[in-house]
């Protein structure tokens, strides 16, 4: 014969919540009939392992469709209501069945359960306001980011196309005027590449801080310090090399950036943005190298920049000292860089290649 177990309720404005005390339960079988929930299962109850089953006809209105859970404790019932509303008990009869017991760890009176819904909406309410703000913020941050690699791949293709057309047309004699016809470009693009720095600093981009910071104060030093202030090095074919070198990177680097920026991609861009580095990025370290090698005894001639130790002695401490150590810190920036962007092209087609299988 089967048995009754324990039943507890409890409702919200649009569902009704049922909690049978059955542990180890087996063989559920739950359902709702002409507003009939009907329930029969197998699991130990109050009166131990048996069969147990119960019937209740609902005051109003329900869904035929029912959720229910189980759990080695109890089996949790979802019952929706046709009607949003509050009902003033359970069942059609006035008269609770004894098996029928309020839910008191999920009981709500009326005002309290408006109370849950108004807190649940200002909840939903505020998510959305957060989510509308950041998803501005994310625009903003796109198009800011767009246009900067914009101004950035212009300055730099610029740069390289004017460098070769005019290697073509005027040959090698334009080595030696490459700083006073692209130095004012070059200034701009690496003044604005200070921008990257903070990008990283401040997670407006994903990236290391470390290596950026490297990559544009060398630049900056190489482009100001030893070609800004000394006239001697305007001439120098050595500019020629370095600035090219710097173009020829940044005319792949940018586009693929803006391209990220619109969630596109082109594979060949990409292969060439994670490969043409490879070979140019040492040898834009080495032209660097080169440029502060030439510039050392012209620093030490012209005393630019030299620390005067004492009035007394009336001797300094030459910049071309410093040059020496910058030297072997470009070759260490250089290991750290090119362990970081190589990194970089590992994850990358690593990542290509899963998608493809």
């Amino acid at each position: 014969m089967a048995l009754t177990p324990l039943v507890y309720w409890a409702q919200r404005h649009e569902d009704i919540y049922l909690r049978v005390e059955l542990t180890d339960v087996q063989n559920i079988d739950v359902h709702v009939d002409e507003n009939v929930l009907h329930f029969s299962a197998q699991g130990h109850g109050a009166k131990g392992q048996n069969e147990y089953k119960f019937s209740l006809e609902f005051l109003l209105p329900v869904k035929p469709q029912l959720s229910y859970k189980s759990t080695q404790r109890q089996v949790n019932i979802t019952v929706h209501k046709v009607q949003r509303g509050w009902w003033e008990r359970l069942t059609l009869r006035e008269r609770k069945p004894v098996f029928l017991a309020p839910d008191f760890d999920r009981w709500l009176d009326e005002s309290d359960a408006e109370m849950e819904i108004r807190e649940k909406e200002e909840k939903k309410n505020r998510l959305k306001a957060s989510r509308q703000k950041e998803a501005g913020f994310v625009s903003l941050k796109t198009v800011f980011l767009i246009v900067y690699n914009l101004v950035q791949f212009l300055g730099f293709s610029w740069i390289f196309i004017n460098m070769t057309v005019r290697l073509f047309i005027i040959g090698i004699d334009s080595l030696y005027d490459t700083f006073h016809t692209i130095s004012d470009v070059m200034f701009f693009c690496q003044i604005l590449a200070l921008v990257e720095v903070l990008n990283a600093a401040f997670g407006v981009v994903k990236t290391g801080v470390i290596p950026t910071l490297i990559q544009v104060v060398g630049r900056n030093f190489i482009l100001f310090i030893i070609f800004g202030s000394l006239e001697e090095m305007h001439h120098k074919p050595v500019v020629f090399f370095v600035f090219y070198l710097w173009s020829a990177i940044e005319i792949f680097r940018y586009p693929f950036y803006m391209l990220g920026c619109f969630n596109t991609e082109w594979k060949t861009l990409t292969w060439l943005r994670y490969t043409v580095w490879m070979p140019l990025y040492p040898l834009g370290v080495l032209a660097e190298a080169l440029a502060v090698i030439q510039s050392i005894p012209i620093f030490d001639e012209s005393k630019l920049f030299s620390i005067p130790l004492t009035k007394a002695i009336g001797t300094s401490v030459s910049f071309s000292y410093f040059l020496y150590i910058y030297l072997v810190l470009m070759f260490l920036g250089l290991f750290i860089n090119f362990s970081h962007l190589y990194q970089q092209r590992k994850r990358r087609f690593r990542t290509k290649k899963r998608k493809a299988n």
